[in-house]
């Protein structure tokens, strides 16, 4: 049996709760969890859940315990991590071009929704064990600590595709509309492929925060003059921000052909079009990540020294953890030990 952590009831707590996990497919793995990011989507699902019991937890590392016949990469002991999806269809374009984030038939997720094989509801990683598809599952690169490393499987992942999509590199000026999660790493990505990098921020209390993370520039965006006095300076921007905003303000900023990705997922995008128009600007979305920019972020995470910056809580403190990042006070990411309930 699993232990976990679940939303039983519409509009309850999460609460603890045992369930099975399947038994092992040819090509399965079985980890047991140690670690597990809490990204806001937890949130959005837990407010919005419409299948119930909910286990939420989509970003995880832990230790292979069993593998199927068919596998051949990872064997018991092995330290591995996990992101958001578990599966795909493997045959449309966007899988066979390994984005299997885009396919067409829709990814499976670590958690709601059911599998694709057997129709069974799909648990998350609040919980202690997991059982993915060897595909995606990802070894542990040596050296980083795993609780950091969890919320590169989702938030690390998220930012690292579009800085790559848009070849930043060296000579690149980069925007960070928000600093959480994403916003964070963002910049720590974008400064280590050697960009130069700004942080966008409404708090000025937020400046030192942005610069002791690499950033070499605060622009406070609710300053008329601050932002004026950047117009066309950014080639990229990354936008992180979850809550529905204009973005006309942030396309001023950028250079001709410049883009913006928008990674927050707000209701809907709001811009001028002549903000778009008077510098052939670009807007842009983009998801997680397929499993090649996934082990190539973890490569380069490795090479850099990169992880999240997180609090690390006790397992039965997650509603704690839920709550203070629903009130916006994660620095910059929580993460829950699984391995410890004390």
């Amino acid at each position: 049996m699993t232990t976990g952590y679940a939303l039983l009831h519409p509009g309850g707590k999460l609460e603890p709760w045992t369930f099975e996990r399947r038994d092992l497919r040819p090509d399965d793995v079985r980890i047991r969890i140690t670690h597990c990011g809490v990204c806001h989507s937890d949130l959005h699902a837990i407010e919005d859940a419409s299948q119930l019991p909910l286990v939420p937890g989509h970003e995880f590392t832990g230790v292979v315990t069993e593998v199927g016949p068919a596998v051949t990469t990872f064997s018991a002991g092995d330290p591995v991590a996990v992101g958001n999806i578990v599966d795909s269809c493997g045959t449309c374009a966007a899988c066979l071009d390994e984005e299997e984030s885009y396919c067409r038939a829709f990814p499976t997720l670590t958690y709601g929704g059911v599998d694709r094989h057997d129709g069974t509801p799909r648990y998350g990683a609040y919980s202690d064990e997991m059982v993915v598809r060897d595909r995606f599952v990802y070894a542990m690169p040596e050296g980083l600590d795993p609780a950091g490393v969890a919320p590169l499987m989702c938030a690390g992942i998220t930012v690292w595709q579009p800085l790559r999509r848009l070849r930043v590199g060296p000579g690149t000026r980069v925007g960070v509309v928000g600093l959480g999660g994403l916003g964070h790493l963002a910049v720590k990505f974008a400064k280590a492929l050697g960009a130069s990098v700004a942080v966008f921020t409404t708090s000025s209390t937020k400046r030192d925060l942005a610069l002791a993370l690499g950033a070499d520039e605060v622009v406070l965006s609710t300053s008329p003059e601050d932002m004026a006095s950047h117009g066309y300076a950014f080639d990229v921007i990354i936008d992180t921000a979850s809550a529905a905003h204009d973005i006309s303000p942030y396309a001023l900023a950028l250079d001709y052909d410049g883009t913006i990705c928008m990674l927050g997922i707000p209701p809907k995008y709001e811009v001028d079009a002549m903000a778009l128009l008077l510098g052939r600007r670009h807007v842009t979305s983009s998801g997680s990540g397929g499993v090649r920019d996934t082990r190539e972020m973890l490569a380069f995470a490795a090479e850099h020294g990169i992880t999240a910056d997180v609090e690390v809580l006790p397992a039965h403190r997650i509603q704690e953890a839920l709550d203070r990042l629903a009130r916006n006070e994660a620095r910059w990411r929580f993460v829950v030990n699984l391995t410890v309930d004390a």
